[in-house]
């Protein structure tokens, strides 16, 4: 299989001759052998793993996203992922950079949510002068 994991402004990886991939869905975790028939996954955060014909395994934390295979082409399109050959390292990385974005993720909402609540009561102030 060949498989492209894609970043919203980037490859972030490509891969050839893949052996097979686990990957977690809305439905559990599932398994992509070269053979499955076509089909599209709604990926939840979790751990993709892929082995290719060398016998290398990489992993790759993945945001949500959707998997998308389609004969012997398996494209994986995520909001944010980190590649790494050590689960460890990459539990560490995840919880550093995944909860730092996260972080300014909430801040973010948060600015905006006053600033639309500011924009509805200055609204209604103006419906009300009418």
């Amino acid at each position: 299989m060949n498989l492209k994991i894609l970043l919203p402004f980037e490859i972030f990886a490509e891969s050839t001759d893949v052996l097979r991939i686990v990957a977690d869905t809305t439905d559990g975790s599932y398994g992509f052998l070269p053979h499955r028939l076509d089909c599209v996954a709604a990926l939840v955060p979790g751990i993709l793993t892929y082995e290719t014909n060398d016998g290398r395994t990489a992993y790759v934390a993945v945001d949500e996203g959707v998997l998308v295979k389609a004969g012997a082409e398996v494209t994986v399109s995520v909001r944010r992922a980190i590649g790494g050959n050590d689960l460890g390292e990459l539990n560490d990385a995840v919880e550093r950079d995944f909860l730092k974005v996260d972080d300014q993720e909430r801040n973010v909402r948060s600015a905006v949510a006053k600033l639309e609540s500011g924009l509805m009561g200055r609204l209604a102030e103006f419906e009300h002068d009418r």
